[in-house]
């Protein structure tokens, strides 16, 4: 009989080792949207009034904005692809992490996330205007 419990054991264990590594994985790839970027002046700001905050930073969609609660968190954001013709590969394979300072109103705000020009330059080229991205809070 005790033979038969070591099966069930090392079933439960292969079981729980595949959940955290699969819980792991949706961590780190984050999620798809849409960046475009917006010029200077960045103040004021809807979270922070006429308080300079720097260049990395970005104006959160209604995706995340969440009334406002979205004011001071930090996202990573990396390009992963083109949106136009104009520009075919516009990433440049790094990341930026960004403090969202801002809300990017609809229906003006045509991406996710609208970074600062600084920001969205460190990811991509800036000629592209909108890029494919992942994203993920920290």
């Amino acid at each position: 009989m005790a033979a038969m419990a070591k099966p069930k054991a090392t079933t439960t264990s292969i079981v729980l080792a595949m959940v955290l590594v699969l819980a792991t994985v949706s961590l780190v790839a984050g999620s798809k949207g849409l960046a475009t970027y917006y010029t200077p002046s960045y103040t004021p700001s809807a979270c922070y009034g006429n308080q300079d905050m720097g260049t990395m930073i970005a104006a959160a969609s209604e995706v995340f904005w969440n009334g406002g609660k979205a004011c001071g968190d930090r996202y990573v954001v990396s390009c992963k692809g083109a949106t136009n013709a104009g520009v075919p590969h516009p990433c440049t394979g790094r990341s930026v992490t960004v403090k969202i300072v801002d809300l990017c109103p609809s229906p003006g705000c045509q991406g996710t996330i609208d970074l600062s020009q600084e920001a969205f330059a460190i990811i991509a080229n800036p000629d592209a205007g909108k890029v494919e991205i992942e994203y993920h809070r920290i």
